[in-house]
């Protein structure tokens, strides 16, 4: 019986020994990987510090720049304007500010559309002539007209059409849709003639306001993107005188005009003086013989 317990309080004791060895280790080894995990775990924190991570660049990328307005579209029709301007220009010669004007006109890409001149005797010579510049050079051509002369009048006048072309546009493309509706019922018509006649009459009509929709359309085209500059140069008012001719010689002239119209209401009176001077000639003498006989 007392072998018996020594064997198993034996037992125990190596039992007991053998579990601390093998627990020994095995706390050694957790330890271990206890330290080397912190070491990576610093490792990686060091590494996050030393360059941002992929979440922040992207972050950078794509929030850092704020988004754009959306630029709104220019509308066409808004800056459609019909310019016109009138200027009178004071020159020395006329023929050579009638060449700077078609110089200034070809200069800014224009043409001259009409023009007028006037030189007939006792008449201030002058010109008028009609400019047609582009919308965008109208400000430069005003202003060069300057070197011309002494710029006496410039009245500068604008008509705003866009309303009209959006009208016009819309007509026509109601008349469009009237003409395809018309020509697939002419497609697909099998009645009578007279029907048939009367929708090729409604198209006939209907063409014929489409075409005077898109000329107007191309009359307010045009005249937006050219602007008229009415442009008048004359030369100096003389103070007596007339233009072309001598002061002293349209004096003497005028002397002479002056001394023979004397003489011809002389002329002219004697009809009524030579008659009265019988009638009193007569009277006289009657008095006399009367007073004579009297005595």
């Amino acid at each position: 019986m007392r072998r018996r317990s020594l064997i198993m309080l034996s037992a125990a004791l190596l039992v007991g020994c053998t579990t601390e060895r093998a627990a020994a280790p095995a706390a050694d080894s957790a330890g271990y990987g206890y330290h080397l995990h912190q070491e990576q775990q610093r490792n990686r924190v060091a590494a996050q510090a030393q360059r941002p991570a992929r979440e922040a660049f992207s972050k950078v990328a794509f929030t850092a720049v704020p988004e754009l307005p959306v630029p709104t579209p220019i509308d066409v029709t808004s800056n459609m304007l019909i310019r016109t301007a009138t200027a009178s220009i004071e020159v020395d010669s006329l023929e050579i500010a009638v060449a700077q004007v078609k110089q200034l006109a070809a200069q800014f890409g224009g043409y001259v559309a009409n023009s007028g001149v006037e030189t007939g005797k006792k008449r201030l010579r002058n010109a008028t002539l009609e400019v047609k510049i582009p919308v965008t050079r109208f400000d430069d051509a005003l202003s060069g007209l300057t070197p011309i002369g002494k710029v006496e009048s410039v009245n500068v006048s604008a008509e705003d059409v866009g309303e009209e072309y959006v009208d016009v546009d819309a007509r026509m493309e109601n008349a469009r849709r009237l003409e395809r509706r018309l020509i697939d019922l002419l497609g697909t018509r099998t009645g009578k003639l007279k029907d048939v006649l009367a929708v090729e009459t409604e198209l006939a009509r209907v063409r014929e306001e489409i075409e005077r929709y898109e000329g107007r359309m191309r009359y307010l085209k045009a005249h937006t993107a050219t602007s008229t500059i009415s442009v008048t140069v004359h030369e100096p008012i003389p103070v007596v005188g007339s233009a072309g001719h001598s002061v002293m010689g349209e004096a003497f002239a005028q002397s002479w005009r002056n001394f023979v119209v004397l003489v011809s209401l002389a002329v002219q009176s004697l009809g009524v003086v030579v008659p009265l001077a019988l009638v009193a000639v007569v009277g006289w003498i009657g008095m006399r013989r009367w007073r004579l006989r009297g005595a």
